[in-house]
C-alpha cells in the first residue's frame, strides 16, 4: 500500500517535516509542501528509507512537480535560544511563511507543533511514512540540510561533517573534545563532559 495523498481532498494541504533535530552542531531545516491533487510517484517515501541518489532525484521532481515548496531554517544560536523542539516548530513557520500558495490545512510530522496563524493542523506521528506531502517535505528538508552541512565541512573538516551531518558519531565527539566547538555547534547540547562519556 503507497503513501496517502490527501487528509481531506477538499483542502488545499501542506506537508512539514524538518531534519537535524539530534544533531550537535549545523541549523535544524524545515520544508513544507503543496502536492496537486493527481501526484503520484511509487518512490516516494520517508527521507529515512531511501538512498542519498534517491532523495536528490526526488527534490527535482517535488520542485518541479509540487505546486508551492519552502525552506525554512534556524540556526545554532537561536536552537539555544529557545530550544530544539520550538526550533523545529519555528523552521517549519518559516517555511510556511515562504509558500507561494495559502495552505489551509497543514499535515505536521509528530505529535507536537505550534500552532500557526488561525491555520488548522494535524500532527501526525511517523507521517513521512504515511503521507505524500510530509514525505515530500521530509526529502526536501534533508538535502537541503545535507548540501549546508557539507558546505560547512569545507570549511570545519576535521569534524567529518561530509559524513555524519552533523550527528553525534564516535569521530565527531572526539574531534569537538580535541578542538572545541565552533560558532555552528549547539551549545545548549552538552556536549562536553557528558555526551562524551555516553557509549557510542
Amino acid at each position: 500500500m503507497g503513501l496517502l495523498l490527501a487528509f481531506d481532498k477538499n483542502k488545499v494541504e501542506a506537508g512539514c517535516d524538518e531534519a537535524g533535530r539530534g544533531c550537535l552542531a549545523g541549523p535544524v531545516v524545515a520544508a513544507a509542501v503543496i502536492l496537486p491533487s493527481k501526484f503520484k510517484n511509487a518512490i516516494l517515501d520517508d527521507s529515512k528509507k531511501l538512498s542519498e541518489k534517491n532523495r536528490y532525484a526526488l527534490r527535482e521532481i517535488i520542485e518541479k512537480e509540487a505546486l508551492a515548496w519552502a525552506i525554512g531554517i534556524v540556526g545554532p544560536e537561536e536552537i539555544d535560544k529557545i530550544n530544539i523542539l520550538n526550533a523545529s516548530f519555528l523552521a517549519m513557520h518559516r517555511a510556511i511563511d515562504q509558500l507561494k500558495l495559502k495552505p489551509e490545512q497543514l499535515l505536521i510530522d509528530g505529535n507536537r507543533f505550534n500552532p500557526y496563524n488561525n491555520t488548522p493542523h494535524h500532527c501526525i506521528i511517523k507521517g513521512d511514512g504515511k503521507y505524500l506531502a510530509i514525505a515530500a517535505a521530509s526529502i526536501l528538508a534533508k538535502t537541503y540540510r545535507d548540501d549546508l552541512m557539507l558546505e560547512l565541512h569545507e570549511k570545519y573538516p576535521i569534524y567529518d561533517w561530509n559524513s555524519n551531518k552533523g550527528y553525534p558519531t564516535k569521530k565527531h565527539r572526539l574531534a569537538i573534545r580535541e578542538h572545541g566547538n565552533t560558532p555552528h555547534h549547539r551549545k545548549t547540547f552538552g556536549m562536553q563532559p557528558d555526551q562524551l562519556s555516553l557509549e557510542f
